[in-house]
């Protein structure tokens, strides 16, 4: 009788540390997406394990020089004492081309999705990264790769 109770103790812990999910998603072939990152959110999707907020989608439009990103974010610990604040735009090299600011949480509105518009990107730039900024953590988690249109 012990043994079987401490079976069914140690059942859920054990699923835990097996991994009943990856935590990896499929990329948006909409955008020639790839995604890459990790928000640390725990197996059992508690969202104040959560350190970074997800990118979890980007759609790109514009020419040749001049772009706009429309992003959508997931980030369920948001509260109005922390939230995702902000995304950037990078290069394969690094460079920052565009920074877009939040100015509040989006607690009841999970995901979110917001637009960034004329962000300048030089030409023989084939891709971006989208990678979302945390108020306290700073940036990291799930990022967006995507091609730009030309």
């Amino acid at each position: 009788m012990k043994r079987l109770l401490l079976l069914l103790l140690l059942l859920p812990l054990t699923l835990l540390t097996v991994g009943c999910a990856t935590g990896e998603r499929a990329p948006n072939s909409d955008t020639d997406a790839r995604e890459t990152g990790d928000s640390t959110a725990n197996d059992a999707g508690r969202a104040d394990a959560q350190h970074y907020p997800d990118v979890v989608k980007v759609d790109v439009s514009g020419e040749a020089g001049t772009y706009d990103f429309t992003v959508t974010i997931s980030s369920p610990y948001d509260t109005p004492e922390r939230y995702a604040d902000g995304w950037r735009v990078t290069g394969p090299d690094g460079t920052v081309y565009g920074e877009h600011e939040l100015a509040h949480d989006h607690q009841n509105e999970q995901p979110f999705t917001r637009t960034q518009r004329n962000v300048g990107i030089p030409t023989g730039v084939d891709e971006v990264t989208i990678e979302g900024r945390d108020s306290e953590n700073g940036y990291g988690g799930g990022t967006q790769t995507v091609r730009l249109p030309r």
